[in-house]
C-alpha cells in the first residue's frame, strides 16, 4: 500500500492538497492511505515509529521548516519521494539538500500536483514492503521486510533484529546463511558486510572503520576484504544511486 504524508501549517491549504492527492489516487485506482500533519513537530514525532513513500511538504512552517523535515526524512530513507509546496520560491535552491523530486508554487494547481505526484509514484518500489516468513522454535512469524534491521548467523540458526528492538531466532537451518537470506540480498537495501551478518542499510546510523553502527546501538563488523565494496554500496544507497 502506498503511504502518503502531507504537512502544511495552514489548514485550508493542507485540505486543498489532501483533496487533490485523494482525487489522483481515486482516478488511478491506487491502494493508498494519506496522513496529514498541521505542524512539522507532529510529523517528526511520527517518523520515530513510521515512514511514508511520498512526502508533500510545505517549505515555510513554524519552528521547523519543510527543508529540515526533508533532511530528517532523508537520513533514514533515501528512497522516499519528497515534493515541496511553497509560497516562497526563493527557498527552492535550499530544498536541494533534501533531494526532492519536484516543487510546486502556491496556489497549488491540480495539473502540476498531478504531474509531480505521478512522477513520484513511478519511482516507488512497493516490493520493498513485502513480508517474509520466519520459522522459530515457538511458531511462524510474518515480518515486513522494512522492519528488519539486521541478521546474524548464530550456531546454525539466524537471529533477526527488528525495529523497536524485537528479536526472532530461527530454528536450525539446513542451508547456508547466504542461501537462507538470498531473497533479502536481492533487495537493494540489504548488504552482507561479513560472512555472519546482513544489514538493512536503511537502519545504519553511521559507517566507521569498525563497521556499521546501527540504530539501537548495535555494531555490525565489516570484513576487511569486503570493506571497499561495502562502503561503496552504502554510499550509493545513501545518495540514491
Amino acid at each position: 500500500m502506498l503511504k502518503v504524508c502531507i504537512c502544511d501549517d495552514i489548514p485550508d491549504q493542507l485540505e486543498t492538497v489532501r483533496k487533490l492527492t485523494a482525487e489522483y489516487i481515486r482516478e488511478k485506482e491506487i491502494e493508498a492511505e494519506i496522513e496529514t500533519f498541521l505542524h512539522p513537530d507532529q510529523l517528526l514525532s511520527a517518523l520515530e515509529t513510521k515512514s511514508f513513500h511520498i512526502y508533500l511538504l510545505d517549505m515555510v512552517m513554524p519552528m521547523v521548516n519543510g527543508i529540515d523535515v526533508g533532511k530528517a526524512v532523508r537520513k533514514t530513507d533515501p528512497f522516499a519521494q519528497i515534493i515541496y509546496i511553497t509560497s516562497a520560491p526563493e527557498y527552492v535552491l535550499d530544498s536541494f539538500a533534501a533531494n526532492p523530486i519536484d516543487y510546486i508554487i502556491k496556489p497549488v494547481e491540480k495539473q502540476k500536483l498531478f504531474h509531480a505526484f505521478h512522477n513520484a509514484v513511478q519511482k516507488i518500489d512497493l516490493s520493498l514492503e513485502k513480508a517474509i516468513t520466519i520459522k522459530t522454535k515457538i511458531g511462524i512469524h510474518t515480518v515486513p521486510i522494512s522492519r528488519i534491521v539486521c541478521l546474524e548467523y548464530v550456531r546454525h540458526s539466524v537471529l533477526y533484529t527488528l525495529s523497536g528492538g524485537e528479536t526472532l531466532q530461527t530454528a536450525t537451518i539446513k542451508e547456508s546463511f547466504s542461501e537462507h537470506a538470498q531473497n533479502l540480498l536481492q533487495n537493494q537495501r540489504f548488504v552482507q558486510p561479513h560472512s555472519s551478518y546482513i544489514v538493512n542499510m536503511q537502519y545504519v546510523e553511521r559507517l566507521n572503520k569498525d563497521g556499521f553502527q546501527m540504530k539501537g546501538d548495535c555494531l555490525v563488523p565489516i570484513s576487511g576484504k569486503k570493506y571497499v565494496e561495502v562502503r561503496d554500496r552504502y554510499l550509493n544507497f545513501r545518495l540514491g544511486v
